[in-house]
């Protein structure tokens, strides 16, 4: 049996990130990928303009009738938009016993625009993190979770920390955002800290980054590897995708998830 991933996310029509991207990844790494779109947005490579989000009922209803039709292996979360479809997410999350959820803590685009109401992050705190089996952040996000500047690695432990105690099963903590030539990520599950390093690209052309890594780590969840191992194989993928990164577009190009067919 194919394993199948589902992606709950925003739409980006210009092909790079979101619910684009992940069916992208999850296709390139072997898994059947379904979609549940929650917003969609107007945007290309040199930012977001404008979001439509979705009725909650309807994200409610994509969700229902995938689960009572098709086994989901694992589920990646992304832009959720409001408050109203969080709460409609977390009871079909509930109704349908979806497990092994990956939430990548999509909060504010590259360029400033803000794909979650910042008066609803209360609520994503309070009824969807305790649900994740892993969550992603990267600094800019983490900083905002757990109210504290980010600076280092201990300041990256400090705060899986503080973020962990919002309910979640364990964070991966990304450091993209950290001013060095070697990037680590810092995971922790509330026992023990795990740390995966990667070499920072000179690269314009990231877009789509943090939703390329949740969808991998959701894809080999899908087909069976442990979390740590998914979160290894993920890195590997990303680490590719993002060295032949595609020259696409007037401002930040995206990553190019097909790397492991042809390299861009």
């Amino acid at each position: 049996m194919i394993p199948k991933a589902l992606t709950i996310a925003g739409s980006d029509n210009s092909g790079g990130a979101g619910i684009q991207a992940d069916l992208k990844t999850m296709t390139c790494l072997g898994v059947y990928s379904m979609s549940v779109i929650t917003s969609i947005t107007v945007q290309n490579t040199t930012g977001v303009f404008q979001r439509y989000d979705l009725p909650e009922d309807l994200v409610y209803s994509q969700i229902k009738v995938i689960a009572e039709d098709i086994s989901i292996d694992s589920t990646k979360i992304g832009m959720l938009g409001n408050g109203k479809i969080i709460k409609s997410i977390e009871k079909a999350i509930k109704d349908f016993k979806i497990k092994n959820l990956v939430i990548d803590t999509v909060l504010v685009s590259k360029s400033g625009y803000h794909l979650l109401e910042p008066s609803d992050e209360k609520i994503f705190i309070k009824n969807l993190i305790p649900l994740a089996t892993l969550l992603t952040p990267n600094i800019p996000e983490a900083e905002i979770l757990a109210s504290m500047q980010i600076k280092s690695i201990e300041d990256m432990e400090k705060a899986c920390k503080k973020i962990y105690k919002y309910g979640c099963n364990s964070v991966l903590l990304k450091g993209g955002h950290m001013e060095s030539d070697e990037l680590v990520d810092v995971f922790y599950d509330g026992f023990k800290f795990e740390y995966f390093p990667s070499r920072r690209v000179n690269t314009k052309n990231t877009h789509g980054t943090g939703c390329t890594l949740s969808a991998a780590i959701t894809s080999y969840i899908a087909k069976g590897y442990t979390l740590l191992d998914s979160i290894k194989e993920a890195k590997k993928y990303i680490q590719g995708a993002i060295e032949n990164s595609l020259d696409i577009g007037k401002g930040h190009g995206p990553l190019n998830h097909m790397w492991t067919f042809y390299k861009g």
